[in-house]
């Protein structure tokens, strides 16, 4: 069974800083494709951040400069380091790992087929 766990959600004043982290474990694939999406309340979920097989990177406009994706591969955890964090940065964050195969589109949700639960991240000015 594939299980994604995220923690390091919280509450942080403007300008902080938050280490997302997402342990995965049970997955039957040898690569992944895996990214962060986040929904705040009365919104559309979106993708924040991907990282593709080769270990390339791609960002949403509104976070780019100032969150970072990456990925310990011994330890099977998914990383999202969140600088300079604003208020419109709170949401609910989720990871997410493709389920054999995506078309291109990374921050795109339906690319997807294994979801976390989510962490709470709630920015206060």
């Amino acid at each position: 069974q594939v299980q994604l766990v995220e923690s390091g959600g919280g509450s942080v004043q403007a300008g902080g800083s938050l280490l997302l982290s997402c342990a995965v474990s049970g997955y039957p694939y040898s690569s992944s494709c895996m990214a962060w999406f986040r929904q705040a309340p009365g919104k559309e979920r979106e993708g924040v951040a991907a990282l593709d097989y080769d270990g390339s990177t791609i960002y949403a406009d509104s976070v780019k400069g100032r969150f970072t994706v990456s990925k310990d591969n011994a330890k099977n955890t998914l990383f999202l380091q969140m600088n300079s964090l604003k208020p419109e940065d709170s949401a609910m964050y989720y990871c997410a790992a493709d389920d054999g195969g995506v078309t291109g589109l990374l921050l795109a949700d339906f690319e997807y087929g294994y979801w976390g639960q989510g962490t709470q991240v709630t920015v206060s000015s």
